[in-house]
């Protein structure tokens, strides 16, 4: 069941990134539960879909459940720029999904 559907919550505003959209990955000093790794922290990738509004994961695990939602995206990397000598093809990408405020314009 989706948690938006069951008890609405003010969103966060408009997407700020559509598809195509180059961000780069911020390095929040959030300690605890996050959902962003480490390995893609300072990366550049691209944004390939707007995913909708998810209350935060990062309240939710310490069962902070009234804040307002937040927009999620899916993102793509090229592995070569995310792991130093890295030796896989040129075409092997990540996709990840994250969250509005770890993103900022590249």
């Amino acid at each position: 069941m989706n948690p938006l559907a069951a008890a609405p919550r003010p969103a966060c505003g408009e997407p700020r990134f559509v598809p195509g959209d180059r961000v780069r990955v911020l390095d929040l000093p959030r300690p605890g539960h996050v959902r962003t790794p480490h390995y893609v922290r300072h990366k550049v990738g691209t944004v390939v879909e707007y995913t909708g509004l998810f209350l935060n994961p990062e309240d939710l695990a310490y069962g902070r459940c009234s804040g307002p939602a937040v927009n999620g995206y899916r993102v793509v990397f090229d592995q070569s720029h995310l792991w130093r000598d890295y030796r896989g093809s040129g075409s092997d990408r990540l996709f990840i999904e994250l969250y509005e405020h770890w993103l900022e314009r590249a």
